[in-house]
């Protein structure tokens, strides 16, 4: 899910990042909203924000909403540049790194009590700015996990194409770009709709489930690594 690059990337492996990385953005983007009214999975709205303080001349506040804007970058920025770095050494798990780091920033903002609003905020966009990089670079750019708009986009342009593109291989390029746009979509709403209903009770700890959810499938990528490595061993040593 995780390691898989280029050639030896297939759709299932999308599938599994989309879904279970969408379900965490989901998770972050109700619990970014109900906590500090700030949008923490994108950027997008941001501007717009920042176009109104200024016209309304609250430029302290403009000034903040150009750090939320920042963050996210940073954390994008941060992201590639630990893999870049890890790949030197340890391609096999430059990936991990910043996907730790996630966790880190999750568990801290889900534990932490009487944080300063804003804080949360710049935390929560360098982690969905993390996450987003990761994902782009892994999946060369096919799935985003962080923002609606472009899929929306995709999804309206693929859905059209069904009714002009009839061939079997253009049908089954279509039918698996589709089912990706849609697990994505479906797994972040999901994560909203949970964290939204669990948010009344736990509060940011809802972030725990979150890093939890990122834990739980870097695991699970390390088992099935492991396993189709120790299978094919003892296959070459049977050889």
């Amino acid at each position: 899910m995780f390691r898989h690059k280029g050639n030896r990337r297939t759709f299932t492996h999308n599938l599994r990042l989309a879904s279970t990385l969408s379900f965490i953005a989901g998770i972050v983007n109700i619990a970014g909203v109900l906590s500090v009214a700030t949008l923490t999975t994108n950027v997008t709205g941001h501007f717009a924000f920042f176009a109104e303080e200024i016209a309304l001349k609250n430029y302290s506040k403009a000034i903040t909403i150009l750090i939320y804007i920042f963050f996210f970058l940073f954390g994008a920025f941060t992201s590639n540049f630990l893999v870049e770095i890890a790949s030197l050494k340890k391609p096999r798990i430059a990936h991990a790194f910043p996907m730790i780091l996630e966790v880190l920033i999750l568990v801290f903002v889900g534990v932490s009590q009487n944080f300063n609003p804003n804080y949360i905020a710049y935390l929560l966009l360098f982690a969905m700015g993390l996450q987003n990089a990761l994902v782009t670079n892994i999946s060369q750019s096919v799935v985003r996990t962080t923002h609606l708009t472009g899929l929306f986009t995709d999804l309206g342009i693929e859905l059209s194409q069904l009714f002009f593109y009839k061939k079997e291989v253009e049908l089954k390029r279509l039918t698996r770009n589709i089912s990706l746009r849609l697990s994505i979509i479906i797994f972040f709403f999901i994560g909203c709709v949970l964290g939204g209903l669990l948010y009344e009770t736990y509060k940011l700890k809802i972030l725990l489930l979150a890093a939890a959810t990122l834990l739980i499938a870097l695991f699970f990528d390390n088992i099935v690594v492991y396993y189709h490595l120790t299978k094919r061993k003892i296959k070459s040593n049977l050889h």
